[in-house]
């Protein structure tokens, strides 16, 4: 026996029928376990992301650094601010274009990269995966991701009433 349209329609709105709460639910898991892989670091998990990308980077602009974090400087700023407050970070104005501040690592923040090393290790122990689990899972967000930024795009050039 199928189901009735209506059925199928209905069954759409169950919460646990819905990509975007499983990612909500998941995202808050992580950062319950990164609440507490951190601590010792003394770091919270979005300051943790901002010392990721300037680790790999080097000194960065603050916009620069909010693209490849996705935040706005609303949400940036009081991040690097705490940075600086701690000793990790410094920010700089530039001289070529006073509008610009970049966000540049002390010597103790450049430092805390090696004690950081056991936090991706802990984090791959606490889901359960193996390596290649989490590549595939990553591969598949990325590919997510990337659909729905076009999506949103599309939908606000030509937004269906």
């Amino acid at each position: 026996m199928t189901a009735s349209p209506a059925e199928t329609e209905t069954d759409w709105l169950r919460l646990d029928n819905q990509i975007c709460f499983s990612l909500h639910a998941a995202s808050r898991a992580f950062n319950g376990v990164y609440r507490v892989v951190l601590k010792d670091l003394g770091l919270t998990y979005p300051q943790y992301l901002v010392m990721l990308v300037l680790w790999e980077r080097g000194d960065l602009p603050v916009k620069k650094l909010g693209e490849q974090l996705r935040l706005d400087s609303g949400t940036l700023s009081p991040l690097v601010k705490r940075l600086e407050a701690a000793g990790l970070v410094r920010r700089e104005r530039s001289v070529q274009d006073e509008r610009s501040v970049r966000v540049l690592l002390t010597e103790e923040g450049a430092a805390l990269r090696g004690r950081a090393l056991e936090v991706p290790r802990r984090i791959i122990r606490s889901t359960g995966f193996d390596r290649a689990e989490i590549a595939d899972l990553r591969a598949r967000l990325d590919r997510l991701t990337n659909a729905l930024d076009a999506a949103a795009a599309t939908e606000a050039e030509d937004p269906r009433d």
